[in-house]
């Protein structure tokens, strides 16, 4: 196996796939052709690429949880609930642990055990072992369009289930469910496993059939600065295009300091737009997506539902086409339907209240869209440069140069050598700029920052302002600032 960014051809597709169907008993019941005449026949409204096309169209930003879990009536019941008591315009249905590792064999088991138990026993919904039939179940008893969310490097077989079992959109890519979530995994095979899935989608689209592709945008979640985030977004949608992706979601992890998170969603579009056209890929349909904070939450409710409404005003003002909602419950684990619910309304106010409200293009906004648009561009530019003009090659190069490094992600494939901290606005800045391939003007701008916010705090420029940092907004702060 050569690792190249070219569509897979008709023969290596279809030789992959017959031992892909047979992993699992349930894979022998995915039938391509039914498949797509069951996707052509989903009403428009519970179709995700419409939605999100309508709503760009309208300037609206939708509210999409996350939850799973194991057996199908609970799951049902789950999510209509939150459509019923949530608004949601969106929903997931997010995998459970077992299935994201192949692990099919303990996920059966453990769907036994909830059986049994009467209560989900997974921390997730385990598709791959349901099949396909069950998958409709759930897709066809709820009235919104449903993503599947997940993590797993290698998602050919859930990809093929949920797609026939009528969801509409699809998580992450071969960069974004690799570096954050595996320690020994190469990206030479994730990579190429989710050329297989994107593939996938595009024989799919060439039948008529949209189904919306989601790369996975905050990473490890932990202080990502823009750029980072923002250049594997680009990346995984170029790999996605070739092989025939036409609807594109990408997304951004909020950070906290609100101008920095308007810039990044919106140089995110437009740099996503930017490289597609760039490189031929005229068609395709561009929308974003904010993850409201992915870090530390407070333990009190009232404080948690703080952070959630911050996050839904930083997606309504970025103009993001929808946002990934939290609950309040985020510090205590597994959250309650209920709890869920009260996530989504939060939300739901907001964006809803600052729907016809616009954050103004100001010297200091555009400012943060240039350096963030200046700083991707170079990470990006140097991948193609390292793969000698091939995404895919200068991906697994670059990661192997630290030319793209994500901060605090297990890969033994990620150099791990990049340190970000905040400025004295909270803005997320970074400490140590490792291999990234940035001039001397862009290290100097981040040094600057950070050097601003230590003189204020009377300590120096240290590995302990990005621990404080990180346990900043659980403790009710955003800045980690010494007491």
């Amino acid at each position: 196996m050569e690792l190249v960014n070219k569509k897979l051809s008709h023969d290596e597709f279809y030789s992959i796939r017959k031992s892909i169907l047979k992993q699992w008993p349930t894979g022998q019941a995915v039938d391509f052709e039914e498949a797509v005449r069951y996707q052509l026949n989903i009403p428009k409204e519970k179709q995700f690429s419409e939605k999100l096309i309508q709503a760009k169209k309208s300037g609206r930003t939708l509210i999409q949880p996350r939850a799973g879990v194991a057996l199908i009536d609970k799951h049902i019941e789950l999510l209509n609930y939150l459509v019923d008591h949530g608004e949601a315009d969106l929903l997931p249905t997010t995998i459970d642990s077992y299935t994201r590792h192949n692990r099919y064999k303990e996920a059966e088991i453990g769907i036994e055990e909830s059986r049994l138990a009467g209560r989900s026993l997974l921390n997730g919904f385990p598709a791959v072992n349901h099949g396909v039939i069950a998958c409709r179940q759930v897709t066809e008893a709820v009235s919104a369009p449903v993503q599947v969310r997940h993590g797993t490097p290698d998602a050919r077989l859930l990809t093929e289930i949920a797609i026939a079992g009528g969801f509409t959109s699809y998580e992450g890519g071969g960069v974004s469910y690799n570096i954050p979530y595996a320690k020994k995994n190469s990206l030479e095979k994730t990579i190429y496993d989710w050329q297989y899935t994107d593939r996938l989608v595009g024989i799919y689209e060439e039948h008529g059939v949209s189904i919306n592709r989601e790369p996975f945008g905050p990473l490890t979640g932990t202080l990502v600065p823009p750029c980072i985030s923002n250049a594997v977004a680009v990346i995984e949608s170029l790999l996605a295009a070739e092989q025939g992706v036409k609807n594109i979601t990408v997304g951004y992890g909020q950070c906290g300091n609100l101008r920095q998170d308007v810039a990044a969603v919106r140089s995110l579009e437009q740099l996503t737009e930017e490289y597609l056209k760039e490189k031929g890929y005229d068609d395709i349909i561009v929308t974003t997506v904010l993850h409201q904070w992915m870090g530390g939450f407070p333990q009190d409710e009232s404080k948690a539902f703080g952070v959630i409404s911050w996050g839904a005003a930083a997606a309504a003002l970025a103009g993001a086409t929808k946002v990934i909602v939290k609950t309040p419950h985020e510090a205590m684990g597994v959250p309650t339907k209920e709890a869920n619910a009260s996530g989504l309304l939060t939300t739901k106010q907001l964006v809803t209240m600052l729907r016809d409200q616009v954050m103004p293009l100001t010297k200091e906004l555009l400012d943060e869209i240039n350096i963030i648009k200046m700083e991707t561009r170079a990470i990006v530019n140097k991948i193609f440069e390292l793969g000698n003009g091939d995404i895919a090659k200068g991906t697994v190069a670059g990661f192997q140069a630290g030319v793209i490094d994500i901060p605090f992600a297990p890969s033994k494939y990620n150099k791990g050598k990049v340190l970000p901290a905040r400025d004295n606005e909270g803005a997320v800045r970074i400490l140590e700029c490792g291999s990234l391939p940035f001039n001397k003007e862009l290290k100097d701008y981040h040094r600057e920052k950070i050097e601003q916010r230590a003189k204020i705090e009377r300590r120096k420029v240290s590995f302990q302002m990005v621990i404080d940092d990180i346990y900043a907004i659980g403790k009710g702060r955003l800045v980690g600032r010494p007491r």
